[in-house]
C-alpha cells in the first residue's frame, strides 16, 4: 500500500473524530444505533465510524402559529390565530429527541383541543374581551402535556380573531348606528342648551326692557307732577293742567311725525279740531268722574246715618218651661 494512501486514511480518521456544536444547540451521539451521550456547544470528540451524530436539537425559543376555526356560543364561526412560544428544556434533551417525533403536530393538536373547548362557551363579544383567559388556558394545558416530552411552553398569544365577513359587517353597522345615536343625543343636548340660553337671554332682555320702560314712565310721571305743580301755582287747577299737558303732547307728536318726510304713520283722529275735541272730552270726563265720586261719598254717608238712627227690636217675653204652664198669666 503506498504511503500517501495510508496518510490519507489517517487524516480522514483524525478529522472525523472532531466535530463542533453551535451555540444553543445540543447534539445526540449514538454508538452502533444506541444512545451514547448529549454534546453541547463547542468542539467535541467522537470515535470515528463507531459513534455518529443522530441528530441535533434547537434550544432556542421557537414560535408556532396555529390557525383554528371554531364557533362561539351563538353559533358564529370565527378564525383564531394562536401563537405558541416554546423551547426544549436543556436537561430534557433526551425526552425531546426520543419521545416525540413531531412536536409541532403535538402542540397543534393540544391547541385545537383547548380552543375548541373554551370558545364555544363564550359569546362573540366575550371572545374578544376574554382572549387572554383563553390564552392562559391553552398555556396551562400545553405545559401539563409537553413537559413530559421535554418542552417548556414560554407563552401563548391569541394574535387574531377573525369572524365571518357577514358578522363583521353586522357588527360594524351596529357600532355605526350606536355612534350615530350618541351623536344625535349630543346634538339634541346642544340644541337644548342653545334654546335655554336664548330663552334666558330673551328673558333678561325683556326684563331690562321692562325696567327701562318703567323708569321712563316713572320719569314721565314725575315730570307731569312737576308740570301740574307749576300750573297750579299760576291758578290752573289739576284737571285743566292735565288737559293742557295732553294737548301739548298731542301737538308735539304731530310735529315729530311731520318732521319725517318718509313717514306713513296716520294719527287718528287727524282733523284740525282734534285737539279741541280731545280737550273737551277730557274736561267732560274729569267733570263726570268728580260728580260720580261726590255721589258715592254722599251715599256712603247716608248709609252710616241710617244705621245709627234705626232702633233695635224689642226683646220677646220669657216663655215658661213646660212644667210651669198652670202658673203662667197670659195677661202679663
Amino acid at each position: 500500500m503506498p504511503l500517501y494512501v495510508f496518510l490519507f486514511f489517517a487524516l480522514f480518521i483524525f478529522f472525523s473524530s472532531f466535530f463542533t456544536v453551535k451555540q444553543q444547540t445540543a447534539a445526540i451521539i449514538e454508538r452502533f444505533g444506541k444512545y451514547q451521550s448529549i454534546r453541547h456547544s463547542g468542539l467535541q470528540l467522537k470515535i470515528p465510524v463507531v459513534d455518529k451524530i443522530a441528530g441535533k436539537i434547537n434550544l432556542k425559543i421557537q414560535q408556532l402559529d396555529v390557525i383554528i376555526e371554531t364557533k362561539t356560543k351563538e353559533n358564529v364561526f370565527v378564525k383564531m390565530k394562536v401563537s405558541v412560544q416554546f423551547k426544549v428544556i436543556q436537561d430534557k434533551v433526551y425526552e425531546a429527541f426520543y419521545k416525540l417525533e413531531y412536536p409541532h403536530d403535538q402542540i397543534t393538536s393540544y391547541v385545537f383541543d383547548v380552543v375548541r373547548a373554551e370558545v364555544p362557551k363564550l359569546k362573540l363579544d366575550d371572545v374578544f374581551e376574554r382572549k387572554d383567559d383563553i390564552a392562559i388556558a391553552v398555556k396551562r394545558e400545553l405545559n401539563e402535556a409537553m413537559t413530559t416530552y421535554g418542552y417548556d411552553i414560554i407563552n401563548t398569544l391569541i394574535t387574531d380573531i377573525d369572524p365571518d365577513i357577514q358578522v363583521k359587517n353586522a357588527m360594524n353597522r351596529i357600532n355605526a348606528a350606536d355612534r350615530e345615536k350618541s351623536a344625535a343625543e349630543y346634538e339634541a343636548e346642544a340644541g337644548r342648551i342653545r334654546i335655554v340660553a336664548k330663552a334666558k337671554a330673551e328673558a333678561e332682555s325683556k326684563r331690562l326692557q321692562g325696567q327701562g320702560i318703567a323708569d321712563q314712565r316713572r320719569e314721565i310721571a314725575r315730570g307731569l307732577v312737576e308740570s301740574v305743580d307749576v300750573l297750579n301755582k299760576v291758578g290752573i287747577n289739576s284737571q285743566e293742567a292735565s288737559a293742557l299737558i295732553v294737548v301739548t303732547q298731542h301737538y308735539d307728536t304731530l310735529q315729530a311725525i311731520g318732521a319725517d318726510a318718509n313717514s306713513n304713520l296716520i294719527l287718528l283722529p287727524n282733523s284740525p279740531q282734534a285737539g279741541s275735541d280731545m280737550l273737551n272730552n277730557m274736561v267732560a270726563s274729569f267733570t263726570a268722574s268728580n260728580q260720580v265720586g261726590e255721589a258715592m261719598k254722599r251715599a256712603k254717608a247716608f248709609d252710616k246715618t241710617e244705621k245709627k238712627s234705626t232702633p233695635k227690636p224689642p226683646t220677646p217675653p220669657h216663655l215658661p218651661e213646660s212644667g210651669d204652664v198652670e202658673g203662667y198669666d197670659s195677661t202679663k
